[in-house]
């Protein structure tokens, strides 16, 4: 499974960087990404690190956000910049051995990392 750490509670303007690593997954995942998803909302894709290394970005973070793998395999990074209250979410890692994951259908996913940006 994928485990995330480094969610945590900022102001405003403030910045996080959670990771995620897979555990107990031998094959590749090509694909990494972050969804995020608040109780009682909808699931809202927020940016995924193609198997060749194309990162695509939600506009509503596109700028601020960065996302990358490291050099540990399966493992990636979320960058979060100009955090905004709006941004308050649980964060949760996706994956899958697929070049593109934004389709969720069969991804492996983390327990979840909360984000909490205070104004």
């Amino acid at each position: 499974h994928l485990m995330e750490s480094g969610g945590g509670s900022v102001q405003s303007g403030g910045f996080l960087r959670p990771s995620c690593a897979a555990t107990g997954i031998t094959w590749t995942l090509n694909c990494m990404g972050w969804f995020r998803h608040a109780p009682g909302q909808e699931r809202e894709w927020v940016t995924t690190v193609s198997g060749v290394g194309n990162v695509d970005y939600a506009n509503s973070v596109r700028g601020r956000f960065a996302a990358s793998k490291t050099g540990t395999k399966n493992s990636v990074v979320l960058q979060m910049n100009s955090l905004k209250p709006e941004d308050t979410d649980m964060y949760y890692c996706t994956a899958d051995d697929r070049d593109l994951c934004r389709d969720p259908t069969d991804n492996v996913w983390g327990q979840g990392t909360q984000v909490t940006v205070s104004s």
